[in-house]
């Protein structure tokens, strides 16, 4: 196969970039700072030591519930009955009351504006029929986005020794809700709700901080400390950043310094386009002459901003290809390369449209020619 390199802003690409300052000392547990489109973790310390989480628990109990809502298992219209267990849990709560029947929509805020205990066991067991059997589906839902150093024991985040995660899952949970249940997650950002005439506050701070963030939760317990988990936008650019075992009010300027540092220094950038030409090849027998090569889905990455003009790219491919040629089938491969000469990204290269053979004298004709030409090249 012959190999082309396309080097982008070739003149920037000479000139080595100016390093970018260390992240923040948090001096905390653990944290991470993470870009959920493409993946990327920008900062970390300890992401994947286990820790309790506290009320972050509760992000796990709002991604079942907003599954089971989706999937139509149940219904923010239904209106439970509270039990004893969920009237009686201990901690920060909602109100609801024991023999009343209150709607899955207001006890979803409940959870998740006013971090309701009573309202995270209720949604538990109208799911699943017990607190028990939901930590079930909660773990088989870890299980599925790579939540690796994750266990639950509850729907509240009280204190359990086997109700364990860490920062690098609590980021993969964040994204996860934020990227399949956008209107879901749109609670997040709600800075009050009023239950049984009751007003409560979103515990997230962050929301009042600045128009950046929208979300998304607090957490604390003796064992866990202070605990967020924040997320924001600036351009079309978002980051999560998880704190763990920090203070009160030092884990809102530990998420905020996180935010500041990733929006300054790292950039998110679409590279390629889908179905965006990359390259033509010439069509041997065919009844179009060329044929372009291109990608499935975009390239999308979050670099170092003085790193995004250092970039090179390599196609993979043949110079020329026989008819038939179908749609979609694989062309080559297309890498990107930083200016360390390390490969970011590989990935397939398709043909973008189909191209018919010639009859079978004309095709005949035109593989005899074409072999001709290659004795002379």
């Amino acid at each position: 196969m012959n190999k082309i390199k396309i080097y982008l802003a070739l003149a920037f690409s000479l000139v080595a970039g100016a390093a970018i300052p260390n992240p923040p000392d948090l001096g905390v547990g653990s944290y991470i700072l993470y870009e959920p489109n493409t993946k990327k973790i920008l900062v970390s310390f300890n992401a994947d030591e286990p820790v309790e989480p506290a009320s972050l628990t509760k992000l796990m109990t709002s991604y079942v519930v907003a599954d089971y809502i989706k999937e139509d298992f149940i219904s923010l219209e239904d209106a439970p009955k509270i039990s004893v267990k969920a009237w009686k849990t201990e901690g920060s709560r909602m109100f609801i009351q024991e023999g009343k029947k209150v709607k899955v929509s207001d006890l979803i805020k409940g959870m998740i504006i006013q971090s309701g205990n009573d309202a995270s066991v209720a949604l538990a067991e109208h799911a699943a029929g017990s607190e028990e059997n939901f930590a079930y589906l909660m773990n088989g839902y870890a299980s599925e986005l790579g939540m690796e150093n994750t266990s639950f024991n509850n729907a509240t985040g009280l204190p359990d020794p086997l109700n364990v995660t860490s920062a690098y899952d609590l980021a993969l949970l964040t994204s996860a809700l934020i990227n399949e249940f956008p209107e879901h997650y749109k609670l997040y950002s709600q800075k009050s709700f009023t239950f049984a005439g009751i007003k409560q506050q979103n515990r997230n701070r962050l929301l009042w901080r600045s128009d950046i963030f929208d979300g998304a939760k607090t957490g604390y317990t003796q064992a866990a400390g202070y605990c967020l988990v924040g997320s924001a936008v600036r351009g079309d650019m978002r980051l999560v950043a998880v704190v763990l075992g920090s203070e009160d009010d030092k884990r809102f300027n530990d998420v905020s310094a996180l935010m500041d540092y990733g929006f300054r220094y790292f950039t998110t950038e679409k590279l390629f386009s889908e179905s965006e030409p990359i390259k033509d090849l010439r069509v041997v027998a065919g009844k179009s002459d060329y044929v372009s090569i291109g990608l499935k889905e975009d390239i999308i990455l979050t670099l170092q901003k003085d790193k995004r003009d250092n970039l090179s790219f390599e196609v993979s491919a043949g110079s020329q290809i026989l008819a038939p040629i179908t749609a979609y089938d694989s062309a080559g491969t297309l890498r990107v390369i930083d200016d360390e000469n390390n490969v970011i990204v590989e990935t397939e290269l398709v043909y973008l449209d189909s191209v018919e053979e010639l009859g079978f004298f004309q095709r005949l004709i035109a593989i005899l020619w074409n072999w001709i030409k290659s004795l002379f090249n």
